[in-house]
């Protein structure tokens, strides 16, 4: 699909950076209206997506000010779910600062600056990964994709999210157009996703599908790390 994304020069992960330097609750702000009226979404829907899919050692790539996050984990102790310990890491320190000031109360958890495609932990390191709202922003989305499945144990799952190019009727499917070529110019989106072009990188880093969904402009997939071969 020829889109404005497809014309301008693809921005490096330190201007995108640049781009997300922002006050955390902009940034909140901004996200909750991108993620009602660009994706489609809601946030409720997204709390039960990646809060159901949260081992004891847990990576959140791109965790931004974390939340997303936060919302999940009060969800999980109001259903009683399992404790976890996550670790969270995004390459926008400013966003980062954010998500390290929410959770300074909260035992288990840490928050790294890094690189989405080049994660700083040994092979094998964690039991789940989710990746919300971010893979439009990655300027390498396949180094990513194979750097969470390596950091993965054997049988490890990933839960994420990406934005589709606009669906749906008028207006709503101008209002989401318009959002993007807003975040293009700003540089806070790298490119939306058609579901075919995502799935084809989910399985070109390796991963097995589990579930896919689409609603509205988001595609949902929960995918795993093959499991060892005995």
């Amino acid at each position: 699909m020829a889109t404005e994304a497809n014309a301008m020069k693809r921005k490096t992960k330190e201007e995108i950076a640049l781009a997300y330097k922002s006050p955390p609750v902009w940034y909140d702000i901004r996200g909750f209206f991108i993620l009602t009226f660009a994706y489609n979404s809601t946030l409720w829907a997204q709390v039960r997506f990646f809060g159901r899919n949260m081992g004891p050692r847990h990576i959140e790539i791109a965790c931004g000010t974390a939340t997303l996050t936060w919302l999940v984990m009060l969800w999980r102790r109001w259903h009683k779910m399992p404790a976890v310990h996550v670790t969270g890491i995004d390459y926008a320190e400013s966003m980062l600062a954010g998500a390290i000031q929410r959770f300074k109360d909260w035992p288990n958890t840490e928050f790294l600056h890094a690189d989405a495609a080049v994660l700083p932990f040994d092979d094998e390191s964690f039991d789940t990964a989710n990746i919300a709202n971010s893979v439009h922003c990655f300027p390498d989305v396949l180094g990513a994709l194979k750097d969470a499945k390596r950091v993965l144990k054997p049988g490890g799952t990933l839960a994420c999210n990406v934005l589709l190019y606009p669906r749906g009727v008028w207006p709503f499917r101008q209002i989401a157009q318009a959002i993007n070529d807003w975040g293009i110019r700003k540089g806070i989106l790298y490119t939306p996703f058609e579901r075919e072009q995502f799935s084809d990188l989910l399985a070109q880093a390796g991963f097995e599908v589990l579930s896919e969904m689409v609603t509205g402009n988001c595609f949902e997939a929960l995918v795993r790390k093959p499991p060892a071969v005995a």
